[in-house]
């Protein structure tokens, strides 16, 4: 047990220790984030704004906006802090709460896309009844729906891999993958489950 705990540190290697000129990259990579942040920022001021623009494709374009700013918010400032501060290390219930908030993001976007995607549908092949199946409240339960199914996703993949086994020791690390590092700038579960002392394959096999 003094092996092993749940509640380890992990190290981000991120982007930057592979980079020839990293303050270079770590400000292209902000520039870049002000434009996406503002960008959605602006989509989503002139859609609540616009009374025009309150339509079901722009009220999806909308949380397609919102999922976008924090999508990125939620791994891009820490990695440019780290690496302004000098720091590469995140604990596991920050890893925990980064992978969580990745997961339900990144399958509220791909629920929402298919939202999306059948409001189209509707729009061009049932023209005349769009307004019954696309009414204001078939938005708002089918973007609910999308926000729910995501965080269905973050709630079961998060606990699952955040409870397996890490290592402390020295021999512990050299028997599984033989670092605290997260090939990654951010925590991911296929970089997590990687640095576990346990049997991760055999533990999701069938």
């Amino acid at each position: 047990m003094a092996n092993h705990t749940g509640w380890v540190d992990f190290i981000l290697v991120g982007l930057f220790s592979q980079s020839e000129h990293p303050a270079l990259l770590c400000v292209v990579i902000f520039v870049i984030f002000l434009m996406a942040l503002s960008g959605n920022a602006i989509l989503i001021l002139l859609i609540h704004s616009d009374s025009r623009l309150h339509t079901p494709m722009y009220f999806l374009i909308g949380q397609l906006s919102v999922m976008d700013v924090m999508y990125i918010s939620v791994t891009v400032p820490k990695m440019l802090l780290d690496q302004v501060m000098g720091v590469d290390e995140i604990s596991a219930p920050g890893c925990g709460i980064q992978m969580f908030l990745y997961l339900t993001l990144v399958g509220s976007e791909c629920f929402l896309l298919a939202a999306m995607a059948y409001d189209r549908y509707v729009a061009i092949c049932h023209p005349l009844r769009y307004s019954v199946f696309m009414n204001h409240k078939v938005c708002l339960l089918l973007a609910s729906g999308c926000w729910f199914l995501g965080s269905v996703d973050g709630f079961m993949l998060t606990p699952i891999t955040m409870t397996f086994p890490f290592c402390r020791s020295r021999v512990c690390l050299l028997l599984a993958s033989g670092s605290r590092e997260i090939r990654h700038f951010f925590c991911e579960v296929p970089a997590v489950m990687m640095l576990s002392c346990s049997d991760t394959e055999r533990r999701n096999s069938p």
